[in-house]
């Protein structure tokens, strides 16, 4: 649950998060001999997309700061943060269902990355730099990835190219092979609690369990609709012989058709993590991600086989990465849950 040639956002600019700012000055203090292609790559949920968005900003601005960060008030600056910036370009998927004449033209992007090595070519507007960021990187189909191949092998004078990614594994080598890597700044768990305290979420604690420790995640999924649709399909799975499978996959069917597949996308989330929480209560553990509740995890691992339980965990990752294309999601969250009922038979 949270990642085309799209302007950059509007104002107001994202701020680099609390736990990015000293990453960043260290990154733009070696910005004489930073690589022309940049791979920053991290989990999901921990603000890569804002970091990669200030650094481009820092590198662009006219009047950095003693610290290398951008001032916000010269021209460049201006231009980003109005999101008008003619040397700042921000290139991400078409979602896999975006009904679009764009999408239908070009459905894995080859194009958008054909215009970027078009771009990368021209003369900088402001007379300085030209940065453009490409995410999700793991996006590239070995298409793309060719189109791109060119601008990575010879980076034009004083362009960048960061790629921002949370499954560089998926990435061709022979890309990940031409960029300098960055591990993009992970906050810790007391830094996270307080921004998540910060922003307004009384249970930070819980909520970033249920994230994996990622703070914007956990402010999405504080939502209390979210919450409350958890707490639903939770305790269904606390108590598998009750099972209403067919009720529960109907509930997706409750909501507008365009978001049918990002709850089925929710609903795989929660059995993924359901089902892993099952293995360390198994093997001894505490829950990572579902403590409250830790006891009907507790309850149920002594009953369900370990193998089972493994190979169904395995069948929810097949069907996560599906998720995106054509599915009928009451009938696929229907399969599921049956299941997972007979796991306890």
């Amino acid at each position: 649950m949270v990642e085309e040639a799209d302007p950059v956002p509007a104002a107001p600019w994202p701020e680099l998060l609390p736990w990015q700012a000293a990453p960043a000055v260290a990154l733009l203090a070696k910005r004489a001999t930073l690589p022309h292609a940049l791979l920053i790559t991290g989990p999901g949920g921990i603000g890569k997309r804002a970091f990669a968005l200030n650094v481009a900003r820092a590198l662009l601005c006219e009047s950095p700061r003693s610290d290398a960060l951008a001032c916000g008030a010269c021209p460049s600056c201006t231009y980003a943060a109005s999101a008008q910036h003619p040397d700042l370009l921000m290139v991400q998927r078409i979602e896999a269902d975006a009904d679009t004449e764009e999408k239908k033209k070009d459905p894995y992007g080859v194009d958008r990355i054909r215009e970027l090595t078009e771009w990368a070519t021209l003369t900088s507007h402001r007379g300085g730099r030209k940065v453009a960021i490409v995410y999700p990187a793991e996006s590239l189909n070995v298409s793309s990835g060719n189109a791109l191949l060119k601008t990575l092998e010879e980076p034009p004078p004083d362009t960048y190219l960061l790629l921002v990614s949370h499954q560089p594994g998926r990435i061709p080598a022979t890309l990940r092979s031409r960029c300098g890597f960055v591990a993009a700044p992970r906050p810790s768990a007391d830094e996270a609690r307080q921004w998540l305290q910060a922003q307004g979420v009384t249970d930070a604690t819980a909520i970033l369990a249920q994230a994996g420790g990622a703070p914007l995640r956990a402010l999405a999924l504080a939502e209390p609709a979210w919450q409350e649709e958890r707490g639903v399909w939770l305790a269904a799975l606390a108590k598998p012989s009750a099972l209403p499978a067919v009720a529960l996959a109907a509930r997706l069917e409750a909501r507008q058709r365009e978001e049918r597949k990002d709850r089925l996308g929710f609903a795989l989330d929660w059995l993924l993590a359901w089902t892993a929480d099952l293995a360390r209560a198994a093997a001894g553990a505490p829950p990572l991600r579902n403590p409250d509740f830790a006891d009907a995890l507790h309850a149920l691992a002594a009953t369900v086989a370990p193998v089972a339980l493994f190979r169904y965990h395995r069948l929810l990752l097949r069907q996560r990465a599906l998720v995106a294309h054509p599915l009928q999601p009451k009938l696929v969250a229907e399969s599921l849950l049956f299941a997972y009922r007979d796991l306890f038979r």
